[in-house]
């Protein structure tokens, strides 16, 4: 069982904080969108882009991480 503070749960917690904090951003950028800046807009949208890029690479190191029993 993996320890509380184990290598994974740690980046399982920062990797739930990353998507918690895409969709915040999102909300934030449907929000500048609606009031006519769409070039705030399609710049958050670029970030937001690398974030969904990261995430599911950083989900991939989880699962490698998991399956070699490294913790």
């Amino acid at each position: 069982m993996a320890s509380e503070y184990s290598l994974t749960v740690v980046l399982e917690k920062m990797y739930e904080n990353q998507l918690g904090l895409e969709a915040a951003i999102m909300e934030l950028v449907l929000l500048v969108e609606s009031q006519g800046h769409e070039t705030i807009g399609e710049n958050a949208r670029g970030a937001l882009e690398r974030i969904g890029e990261n995430a599911g690479f950083i989900k991939q190191g989880i699962a490698r991480l998991q399956s070699t029993g490294k913790n």
